[in-house]
C-alpha cells in the first residue's frame, strides 16, 4: 500500500488544527511577553472555572441593557464577555469587546442585529487595545484603529487592512467576534461563543473569515 506523501495531508480535522494553532499562540506568548507591556499577562484568558461562555445579555457601561431602538448609529461601547461577579476578572483585556453600531452607509440604520458588530478589543499585532473611530464629515471612512502601531480594522468583518496586523497571515489578521440576537423587545443578547478559529475565533490570535 502506497503511503501518502508528506506534503499531501489527508482528512485534517478542524478541531485538531484549532488545538495546534492555540498551542502556537501560547508558545508565542512567551516571546511576546518580552516585548509587550500593554496588557497584564497574568490573567489574559477567561478562566473556565468561573466563566462559562454562554448566552448573555449585552450590558452597557452604565448598567443598562443594549437595545436596538436606543443604541446610537455610528457609535460603539465596550462590553464584557464572558462576564462574572468578580470586577477584577471583568477588567481583563481579553474579556473586553467593542460593540459597534455601524454608520448608516454601512447598514447601521437597519432595525435588527445586522446593524451591529462585536469584536475583541485585543489587537492582533502585539495585543494593545484598539478603538473604534466613528465616521464624520471630515473622516467618512470609519474603522478600528490601534494607537500603538497603527493597525486598522474593517468594521464590517474585523479584518485588518492597514498596519502590521494586516501583514500577518490568516487567521491572525481577523479579530475574534461575538454573534448577537435580539429578543421580542429588541434587547441584544450575545450568543454562546465557541473559541475556535472557524467560529468566534480565539481572542488575541484571530479567526478565519467565513466564505
Amino acid at each position: 500500500m502506497t503511503e501518502p506523501k508528506q506534503d499531501e495531508p489527508s482528512n485534517i480535522d478542524k478541531n485538531a488544527l484549532t488545538r495546534r494553532d492555540f498551542l502556537k499562540l501560547l508558545a508565542a506568548g512567551s516571546v511576546a511577553l518580552t516585548f509587550t507591556p500593554f496588557i497584564p499577562w497574568g490573567q489574559f484568558m477567561p478562566n473556565p472555572d468561573n466563566s462559562v461562555p454562554g448566552k448573555q445579555q449585552v450590558v452597557l457601561s452604565d448598567g443598562t441593557n443594549a437595545n436596538i431602538n436606543t443604541f446610537p448609529i455610528n457609535h460603539s461601547e465596550i462590553i464584557i464577555y464572558p462576564s462574572s461577579t468578580d470586577t477584577v476578572l471583568n477588567s481583563e483585556p481579553f474579556r473586553q469587546w467593542q460593540l459597534i453600531r455601524l454608520p448608516t452607509e454601512l447598514g447601521g440604520s437597519s432595525t435588527d442585529v445586522t446593524a451591529f458588530r462585536v469584536y475583541s478589543m485585543v489587537c492582533l499585532h502585539l495585543w494593545c487595545l484598539w478603538r473604534y473611530v466613528p465616521s464624520t464629515a471630515q473622516q467618512p471612512a470609519n474603522n478600528g484603529q490601534c494607537p500603538c502601531h497603527g493597525s486598522m480594522y474593517n468594521p464590517l468583518n474585523g479584518k485588518a487592512f492597514a498596519g502590521p496586523a494586516s501583514l500577518q497571515a490568516s487567521p491572525s489578521n481577523v479579530l475574534a467576534t461575538l454573534y448577537l440576537e435580539a429578543d421580542s423587545d429588541n434587547y441584544l443578547w450575545i450568543k454562546p461563543a465557541t473559541w475556535s478559529l472557524y467560529d468566534n475565533g480565539i481572542v488575541g490570535y484571530g479567526r478565519f473569515l467565513s466564505t
